[in-house]
């Protein structure tokens, strides 16, 4: 076991594929603060993939790598927050982009973390911006994406409503 997976909690009947040989994967992370909004950082203007387009933390399963430890590790560098708690599995899909590296499987979680959710330490070589959404925010998620390629805003829009009324993340 790596030492993500010792600190990391994941409730029970969450999924956590096993990726198969020569399958590409990716990981992804809702996280959501005490309000219950969602945060997403905007992808640099020139990265190859998803340009100026919202996101969520995630990124791809390096060789060798459980998907829980790519998640753990890719909450880290891209927020600089450790992640406490898989929560919910929030879907699995395949895509292709349009980079030439083929077609990849996400698995998307809805997770808890610990660190100053005000400050995140952000790859700014990568990202340009974040903020958090809620439900009237939602629509924002969908800026400079082609219509039928809203996997954000829809993973967003499930981890929020997953929220009970009247409580934050933590009563999930």
């Amino acid at each position: 076991m790596s030492d993500h997976q010792h600190r990391t909690a994941v409730d029970a009947g969450v999924e956590v594929p096993v990726p198969a040989d020569g399958e590409r994967w990716t990981v992804g992370a809702v996280i959501l603060n005490r309000d219950g909004a969602a945060f997403a950082q905007r992808r640099g203007p020139d990265r190859r993939l998803f340009p100026d387009c919202w996101d969520i933390v995630g990124g791809h399963v390096e060789p060798g790598e459980s998907l829980l430890d790519a998640l753990a590790r890719e909450v880290e560098e891209e927020t600089g927050w450790c992640l406490r708690r898989v929560r919910r599995h929030l879907g699995t899909t395949t895509w292709t982009g349009d980079d030439g590296g083929g077609t990849r499987h996400e698995a998307d979680y809805l997770v808890e973390v610990d660190g100053d959710l005000d400050r995140p330490a952000l790859e700014w070589s990568k990202h340009t911006a974040y903020d958090w959404f809620g439900p009237a925010d939602l629509p924002r998620l969908k800026e400079n994406r082609a219509p039928g390629e809203y996997l954000v805003h829809d993973l967003i829009a499930k981890a929020l409503s997953a929220l009970p009324l009247h409580s934050g993340p933590h009563m999930l």
